[in-house]
Order: C-alpha cells, then structure tokens, then sequence
C-alpha cells in the first residue's frame, strides 16, 4: 500500500510539473500581408530592451523568407505596439505595424495576450488582424489530480480483487 501511495504521489508531482509547461499559440496575421506562426506562450527572447519590446530570432512559417524564417520583433504600448515581421536574411521587413501591446509582464520574460487584435502598417494605410490562439490547451492542475485519484481507486480496487 505504501509503494503504490508513493508511487500516486510521484506520478501526480510529474503531471503537476508538466502542467506548468507553456503552451504552443499560433499567431494568424490576414490583411494585405498573410502569414501564420506558432511560439511558446512564454517564449524566450533573444533580445529584450525594457519599456522597449523584444526580439525573437528565427521563427518558423514564412514561405516568402529566404529559408522560411523570420525574425519578429513585438513593441511595447510606450512603442506604439504592434510587430515587425523581417527577413534577416535578406534585410527586408515584411511586415511593420503600430497597434496594441501583444504581451504583459517585463520584456525579458514576456506571456504573449490571447485574442484577436487590429494592427495598422506602420506610417501607412494598410489594416491587419492578428489572432493569437492556443494550440495546446493545458488541462488544470484539478483534472490530473482527479484522474490520479481515479487510476488509485481503480488500483486498490484490482489488487484488493487478487487478494481475494
């Protein structure tokens, strides 16, 4: 009984951890220019100025980029918000934009924003929605601790049941 109690306890401390994990968003621009990318909920930038914005490098799912990557770039409210879009590359932007800030938290750890958001090109006339989804919707802490009570039930009512 013992083993099998620490054994429930273990299991539950990993799926608890994984839990915690970020989530996978797909972010969705549409508008005069098109394009569809996943990242970490809170992803890691790989450059950070506060009150600034961030830099993520290499993004996969642009197949006008060279290589189909990017590097984007997503500004604070203070920055006129928004995102840029650029082929490293080659040195071109594909895509500049003002809007709302698309993150909270500080630039060096950022949680990007769920929803749907207008985006106008920067010092231009073009509009863009961005939609940011959740690919991987974590289920609460509450739903493994509930599964891990049932499989423990489940195992005393077997090994009770070859006992007897």
């Amino acid at each position: 009984m013992k083993r099998l109690l620490s054994q429930v306890a273990i299991s539950a401390a990993l799926l608890w951890t994984g839990a915690a994990n970020a989530a996978l968003y797909q972010f969705t621009v549409t508008g005069d220019y098109s394009a569809q990318w996943t990242l970490d909920s809170n992803v890691t930038p790989d450059v950070s100025q506060d009150g600034v914005g961030f830099l993520v490098y290499d993004v996969e799912g642009f197949p006008d980029a060279i290589f189909s990557i990017a590097d984007i770039t997503f500004f604070s409210a203070a920055s006129g918000g928004g995102l840029v879009i650029e082929d490293f590359y080659l040195g071109n932007p594909l895509l500049v934009t003002d809007g709302p800030q698309l993150y909270s938290g500080p630039e060096d750890s950022p949680v990007f924003k769920l929803g749907t958001f207008a985006l106008t090109e920067y010092e231009g006339t073009g509009a863009y929605t961005l939609n940011v989804t959740n690919l991987s919707a974590v289920p609460e802490p509450q739903t493994y601790a509930a599964m891990l009570a049932g499989l423990g039930l489940m195992g005393l009512m077997l090994r009770r049941r070859r006992r007897g």
